[in-house]
């Protein structure tokens, strides 16, 4: 719907050329004050993207670390049961963001989207592998038994598969999205060392170990 009615005041091919199409927009239909309403839409929605980015990851590492997957650190909790240290990670991560935004800033926003659509990508074609291999493991009955089956498998799978390897053959194309795929596979070859250096595993899979020793 906004972009139709962008489309239907501009050209398409002078959209963003002038500044926010949304502030244009809205001051071609008399709205002086279009700079200042987007501004406070746009800060009010980022403070709410980064309360809610810090409230997920620290939860999330918190957990990790409760079940043995993250150092017992992140663990600790204050007096009000605030996961603190993990807190405190997360948005030591986010001030790299506002370093990056202070070093290249016309660069920092292609370079974000480009790792978080790394990490979209790495995350689905693990879970589309999965349910190959799953699949794959079942019995002809157990197939059968299903209740909720995937339309065309293995086909839609593999059709995914080879979207998500065209996405990152075009991220790799481009000059400026090419360095997710430089950061990506870094970040991952990182999070293996950690957990074998420092010696992480599920609290499941530590107890049979210690079981079996």
């Amino acid at each position: 719907g906004a972009l139709f009615v962008i489309l239907s005041i501009y050209p398409w091919n002078e959209i963003g050329s002038q500044g926010s199409p949304f502030v244009m927009t809205f001051e071609r239909l008399g709205i002086k004050t279009a700079a200042g309403i987007i501004n406070f839409v746009v800060i009010t929605a980022a403070l709410s993207s980064c309360n809610g980015g810090i409230f997920s990851t620290g939860r999330m590492l918190y957990s990790l670390a409760q079940n043995g997957q993250a150092p017992a650190t992140f663990a600790r909790t204050s007096k009000n049961g605030v996961p603190r240290n993990a807190l405190l990670l997360s948005i030591g991560a986010l001030l790299l963001g506002v370093l990056a935004n202070y070093l290249v800033p016309e660069k920092v926003f292609v370079w974000v989207t480009s790792i978080a659509t790394f990490g979209a990508i790495w995350t689905w074609v693990m879970i589309l592998l999965a349910q190959l291999k799953f699949r794959a493991g079942l019995t002809t009955a157990e197939r059968k038994a299903l209740k909720y089956r995937m339309w065309l498998w293995p086909l839609s799978s593999y059709l995914a598969l080879a979207f998500l390897v065209l996405v990152v053959g075009l991220m790799a194309y481009f000059e400026d999205t090419r360095v997710a795929l430089y950061i990506g596979p870094a970040f991952l070859v990182l999070l293996t060392v950690l957990y074998y250096a420092l010696r992480l595993a599920p609290k499941d899979a530590q107890g049979v170990a210690s079981t079996a020793s």
